[in-house]
């Protein structure tokens, strides 16, 4: 190992860096720098990823001829060696000197691997910061655990003995306590270095986008969706856009949405775009979990002041509720958390008002003749729901048995299904999954069963489903599911903040997330 060297103090170091540092890769000096070039208009602090080039070298010319162009732009170097994790296939001299020269070329900032460094004899490091201080460029020495996050304080311990002006360490996130150690790390470390602690992978997400809230000295981002330099990154437009990072501070509440899988969500976009429109300091954030227990340890040490949950969790955080409304207590599950003021957990269940919102502005739910296709858990909502509004409900499943237990506990009825072309109904709510984008099931009723003057779907992807295509060539009235998911997670922002909902604003985003997807 290295002996330590006195640090150089350069003047970038003492000033206040963006929250937001964007990584690029290419692999061509073209590609790399023409995604430079594009992503100025939202960032001015890249990390130029040499070592993802096929010819490292060949990008410095370009590397400074752009800086040149570019004053504003603060830059990081990196060309990690393939055995730490980065793509460079050259020797630890080689490594040294790219750096060097991306620092004569402008680099503000270098990141030396730990390993690298622990491998330089006193010479070569002395011949390196010497380097480094002649052109005015700081060091940051980072760490990377590819397969977990543990020790995090022996890796910077290590990294001190160094004394880079920025300290970098990430793990691998296998869990969403593992976001708490990194998080907790930055806490500590914070007030005596300009520390970077990042999780990697889909767990990590809270790591990235709170770090610096933590007083993290920023964090990263790809340049887009497709790009991405590690396992996990956001890219810059969902830092901005999204999560809105600049405004995220010590007093914005954490909330998040609770699954597996949960990338897809478009539960932060509805709620984010409502904290917005309402000046609500909070963020939703996803949460990947694997265990209900590892949820709960996240919400109550972070803490997160509300969570959205989706099956089985409905049913699995039951137990650990300090009080839950009657209705959710009935149904048996429960979709929204609120973290009291005592810091325990409050149980409701907004599936419900996404029923029966859309419905009784259409028609008078007391006495309506309501038939609910299918037997799980939105089936569960919706019959319970509708029988406390007054509504005739009449369930009819796949499997019988399934039906009848569920009327029975709703007190509900059960119809069979070759009842259904002699019985006319006011509304017809289909709540399996037939329909949905790569569900290849067949519709659960025919054309000549939709008796009914309204047909409700809760698919919403597609937003117009095979089976409200059917409904509205009969010439029915037609309620999609995206009206029930806008109008659950409205109940969520009311139940959360105790304001009224921007609906129209949340609608509209959803709309035009799923019109893209296609």
């Amino acid at each position: 190992m290295a002996a330590p060297v006195a640090p150089p103090v350069p003047a970038l170091a003492r000033l206040r860096l963006p929250k937001l540092c964007v990584s690029l890769q290419g692999a061509t000096p073209a590609e790399l720098f023409a995604r430079a070039d594009a992503v100025l208009g939202e960032a001015r602090f890249l990390e130029i990823r040499l070592d993802f080039l096929a010819k490292p070298a060949a990008g410095l010319l370009p590397l400074k001829e752009f800086l040149g162009r570019h004053r504003d732009v603060i830059a990081l170097a990196t060309c990690r060696r393939k055995e730490h994790g980065g793509k460079f296939v050259g020797s630890l001299s080689a490594e040294l000197e790219m750096l060097t020269k991306a620092a004569e070329a402008g680099c503000q900032i270098v990141d030396l691997e730990l390993e690298s460094a622990e491998q330089c004899n006193r010479p070569q490091m002395a011949r390196f910061r010497a380097g480094l201080r002649a052109a005015g460029t700081a060091l940051l020495v980072s760490f990377h655990d590819y397969t977990r996050t543990k020790g995090l304080k022996q890796a910077v311990e290590r990294i001190k003995v160094f004394h880079p002006d920025y300290v970098k360490v990430v793990s691998t996130a296998r869990s969403l306590a593992d976001n708490l150690a990194v998080l907790r790390l930055i806490e500590d470390e914070a007030l005596d270095m300009q520390v970077v602690g990042i999780a990697m992978g889909e767990e990590g997400l809270v790591s990235r986008v709170l770090g610096p809230r933590a007083g993290a000295a920023f964090t990263f981002a790809s340049a887009a969706e497709g790009t991405e330099t590690a396992p996990g990154q956001l890219s810059v437009r969902s830092f901005t856009d999204l999560y809105r990072l600049e405004q995220i501070d010590q007093a914005t509440r954490i909330f998040g949405v609770a699954g597996n899988p949960i990338s897809h969500s478009l539960s932060p976009l509805m709620h984010n775009t409502a904290f917005r429109r309402e000046n609500v300091n909070a963020v939703m954030l996803p949460l990947k979990v694997k265990t209900l227990n590892d949820l709960l340890t996240l919400t109550r040490e972070l803490p997160l002041s509300g969570v959205a949950v989706t099956m089985p969790l409905k049913q699995e955080v039951l137990p650990h509720l300090e009080n839950m409304d009657p209705l959710t207590g009935r149904i048996g599950a429960c979709n929204t958390l609120r973290t009291g003021a005592d810091g325990n957990l409050y149980g409701f269940n907004t599936d419900v008002a996404g029923v029966v919102r859309p419905l009784e502005r259409r028609l008078r739910l007391k006495g309506a003749r309501i038939l609910v296709l299918g037997a799980g858990g939105a089936a569960r909502a919706a019959v319970f729901g509708l029988v406390e509004q007054g509504a005739e409900v009449f369930v009819t499943n796949r499997t019988h048995e399934k039906a009848v237990a569920l009327a029975r506990k709703a007190k509900a009825k059960v119809l069979k299904r070759d009842l259904l072309k002699k019985s006319q109904f006011d509304v017809i709510i289909n709540t399996t999954p037939c329909g949905m984008t790569g569900v290849a099931q067949a519709l659960p009723v025919d054309e000549k069963e939709l008796n009914a003057r309204l047909v409700f779907d809760m698919v919403y992807t597609p937003i117009e489903t095979p089976l409200l295509k059917l409904a509205k060539a009969r010439g029915l009235a037609a309620i999609s599911g995206l009206e029930m998911f806008v109008q659950q997670g409205a109940r969520q922002f009311e139940i959360w903040t105790g304001k009224p909902a921007p609906e129209a604003d949340m609608l509209r985003v959803v709309e035009l997330a799923l019109r893209r997807r296609g």
